[in-house]
């Protein structure tokens, strides 16, 4: 879920994308201890994080910067797209 009072997007949300739209299976809890270890670390791919980012553009109706596909961490990637939707909101 999208952390309503802020508009982010959270370890929880970036769980549920990597299954839903990869079929990677990672605990939340897990994901946000490691978040500064690879996506590789979880099974997570570069098509299947294009994947995750994809579900976002629909989710909030615009386009993320290419960059959102090249980060190689979750830490990365959420501080990249939470930054994005900050700016953009």
């Amino acid at each position: 879920m999208t952390d309503q009072m802020t508009g982010q997007v959270t370890v929880e949300e970036l769980a549920a994308l990597m299954k839903q739209t990869a079929g990677v299976a990672v605990d939340p809890g897990d994901l946000r201890q490691r978040a500064g270890s690879g996506f590789d670390a979880f099974g997570l791919d570069s098509l299947g994080l294009l994947g995750v980012v994809g579900e976002l553009e629909k989710r909030y109706g615009r386009d993320m910067p290419e960059r959102a596909e090249q980060c190689r961490t979750p830490r990365e990637f959420l501080d990249f797209v939470n930054g994005v939707l900050t700016a953009e909101a």
